[in-house]
C-alpha cells in the first residue's frame, strides 16, 4: 500500500512528522539510527542466542556464518580507522611541503594570495599567510 497515493501532501506530512516526532520520544530524543556498528550487531546477537527455541538451538552453520559476519565487520571498522589515519598523516605531509609557495585562498573576505610562511601541525593543519592562519582546506590554487 502506497500512503501517497492515500494521503494528500499535506496529510503525509503531518504523518512523518508525527512518525519521526514518535521515533525521538522512543529512543531518548536521537531519532533512529540508520546504521548498525559491531555493539549493535553483538546485542542482536546476543539477544538471538538468550531467547533461542531450546528444543531447536541455532544450527552450528549459522551461529558460524554470524561470527564470521561480525569479524568481518570488525575488521572493516578497524581498517577504516587506519585509513583516516593514514588520510590524515598525507594531509599533513602535503600542508607542511607547501612551505614558502604561493598560493590563492579562498577566505570569507575574497581570495587571499600570498607565500605561505609556516603550517601548523595537528588532525587539520592551518597555513600562515600574510600574518593570518587559514585552513589547510580552503587553499584554491599553488604558484610556483
Amino acid at each position: 500500500m502506497d500512503l501517497q497515493t492515500i494521503l494528500a501532501p499535506d496529510q503525509l506530512a503531518k504523518l512523518k512528522e508525527l512518525v519521526n516526532t514518535t521515533n525521538k520520544s522512543l529512543n531518548g530524543g536521537k531519532g533512529i539510527k540508520t546504521t548498525l556498528d559491531k555493539n549493535d550487531f553483538l546485542k542482536i546477537l546476543m539477544t538471538q542466542l538468550t531467547h533461542q527455541d531450546p528444543t531447536e538451538p541455532m544450527k552450528d552453520k549459522d551461529f558460524i556464518a554470524q561470527m564470521a559476519q561480525f569479524s568481518t565487520l570488525e575488521q572493516i571498522t578497524n581498517m577504516n580507522e587506519e585509513m583516516s589515519k593514514v588520510l590524515s598523516l598525507i594531509v599533513r605531509s602535503q600542508a607542511f611541503s607547501m612551505v614558502g609557495k604561493t598560493v590563492e585562498i579562498n577566505s570569507g573576505d575574497g581570495n587571499i594570495s600570498g607565500i605561505i610562511e609556516e603550517v601548523t601541525g595537528g588532525e587539520y593543519p592551518q597555513v600562515l599567510v600574510k600574518g593570518k592562519y587559514y585552513d589547510f582546506s580552503d587553499i584554491e590554487r599553488v604558484k610556483k
